[in-house]
């Protein structure tokens, strides 16, 4: 009976894992094409004590390869404690000492919090003074390539949707436990772009996410979950998909990739992964839900095995035919995602981590049921 339960969860797992591989292949690479830009632009920055990151947002910001008079920056200031709001205005002023006039589109705002959730009232604040109709949103800590725009706007010419999810990853590999993590975030992704593969998606990540403003107030913007801190990508998609599914699109192509920074320890990246797992149980997405439930599953499965072996509840057979199957099926997943985002070399890693993921995974589950989280100061409920 354990045996055949365990085998079970492990056979539905390959399920979705092996449709998620098939979905990611289904989404074809943008390429482009070269057209000329006819979409303007607003980004929207929020920003919280990211003094250390913000001038290398700024240089690539200044790196961008789309006409200026057809973008605009907004940058909104959540309180912030340390000295970001100084440092922006410094490097703004250097910039226009050497007559450079890219910075010219650059604005920095206060963020009016009217709710539990800091980052969507600052993303609202924007919008509500944004000029342009296509709204993009990205993080304080990122990087953005260089013909990021230009990408959008392609996209936007080509295939006119509603709504853009883009890719993002992390761009530091120095130790271990930041390529666990970066391991982590392309598992993600892939299981991401599969989903859009199989016109299931249920993901998307607010440092590269893109749609138009009237179709965000034509669905009352953040109105609805604005009581839960996070989640100011995920409920807004769901919002997207119910108005008109067919107009959202993702945006599978290498020169849109945003890179932002691991966490450097682990105290951090549990708080991070608590906040990630405190809007699954509140995602309207039965399917995402369903994703949860069996990755869960799965992961516990893996750590299950090791004391029914121990006490003689399982043959060893079974114990090494079910970790070599998942683990394997995880490998085909991450290779298949670490090429699109050239990172194979974090593959190195793979066998450390997938003895250390299971463990970790369901740790993060059980304490989100029980535990808040804290993040850039501010503590926060479930």
């Amino acid at each position: 009976m354990i045996s055949t339960t365990l085998i079970t969860i492990v056979i539905v797992y390959l399920i979705f894992i092996v449709g998620f591989i098939y979905g990611f292949d289904k989404v074809e690479d943008f390429e482009l094409q070269d057209l000329e830009p006819k979409t303007k632009f607003s980004v929207v920055i929020p920003f919280k004590d990211e003094a250390e990151n913000l001038r290398e947002l700024l240089n690539s910001i200044h790196r961008l390869n789309y006409p200026k008079t057809m973008f605009e920056i907004i940058l909104v200031d959540d309180d912030s404690k340390d000295n970001s709001v100084e440092l922006i205005q410094n490097v703004l002023d250097t910039s226009r000492k050497k007559r450079d006039t890219r910075t010219d589109i650059i604005k920095v705002i206060k963020n009016n919090s009217v709710t539990n959730s800091p980052k969507k009232d600052a993303i609202s604040t924007a919008i509500k003074i944004a000029k342009h109709d296509w709204i993009i949103t990205t993080d304080a800590d990122c990087v953005l390539p260089k013909y990021w725009l230009d990408t959008y706007d392609e996209c936007i010419q080509t295939h006119q949707p509603n709504c853009i999810v883009a890719p993002v990853t992390y761009n530091d590999g120095s130790s271990f436990l930041k390529r666990f993590q970066i391991l982590d975030v392309l598992s993600l992704q892939g299981a991401n772009i599969g989903g859009f593969g199989l016109k299931l998606p249920f993901l998307c990540n607010g440092a590269n996410f893109g749609y138009k403003k009237s179709i965000f107030q034509s669905v009352d913007g953040f109105s609805g979950n604005d009581n839960l801190a996070s989640g100011d990508d995920i409920f807004l998609l769901e919002k997207f998909k119910n108005a008109n599914s067919k107009k959202v699109f993702y945006l599978k192509s290498d020169k849109a990739i945003v890179t932002t920074k691991p966490v450097s320890n682990r105290r951090t990246l549990i708080q991070q992964r608590l906040r990630w797992a405190s809007k699954t149980s509140h995602n309207p997405n039965w399917f995402s839900k369903l994703v949860g439930l069996v990755i869960f599953l799965g992961n516990l499965a893996c750590i299950t095995v090791l004391p029914l072996l121990f006490f003689g509840f399982i043959p060893t057979r079974i114990v090494i035919a079910l970790l070599v199957i998942k683990f394997s099926i995880d490998f085909l997943l991450l290779f298949k995602t670490s090429r699109f985002f050239k990172q194979e070399n974090v593959l190195f890693s793979y066998i450390w981590s997938c003895l250390i993921y299971p463990f970790f995974s369901v740790y993060i589950v059980v304490l989100s049921l029980f535990k808040p989280y804290k993040w850039k100061g501010r503590t926060f409920k479930k």
